[in-house]
């Protein structure tokens, strides 16, 4: 059986996690509401949830490593570089989880394990 990669995870997302999850969710939202979620984002707890939860309930697809963004994470993780907590918001209008950034870094984790607990920020 293959070692499993501990994955180092950083204590709170890095500041330029922030303004990217504006970007993606004032694609989804009008700019308001999409400062009112980040703003929420910046002040929550975080949570601990397993890779392929997040990813089932955010309908996405899987990227491979042959995805730059997502080969970049895959090194982090591989080096033992510590990695940022992913930024969800809920849509309980269809029951998905949006991921609002984080998502080569969700990617890259799932690639070494699919039941890997992610901490995430989410709203």
């Amino acid at each position: 059986m293959a070692k499993k990669i501990k994955i180092t995870w950083l204590g709170k997302p890095e500041a330029h996690d922030y303004p990217a999850a504006l970007s993606y969710l004032s694609l989804l939202h009008d700019e308001k509401t999409a400062r009112r979620l980040v703003d929420r984002l910046k002040m929550a707890a975080i949570s601990e949830f397993k890779a392929k939860d997040i990813f089932r309930t955010s309908g996405l697809s899987l990227l491979g490593i042959g995805n730059s963004h997502v080969n970049v994470d895959w090194k982090k993780i591989k080096t033992g570089s510590g990695v940022s907590p992913l930024l969800l918001v809920r849509n309980e209008a269809n029951g998905r989880v949006v991921i609002a950034d984080g998502y080569h870094r969700l990617c890259a984790v799932y690639s070494f394990d699919e039941d890997a607990v992610i901490p995430c920020k989410i709203v």
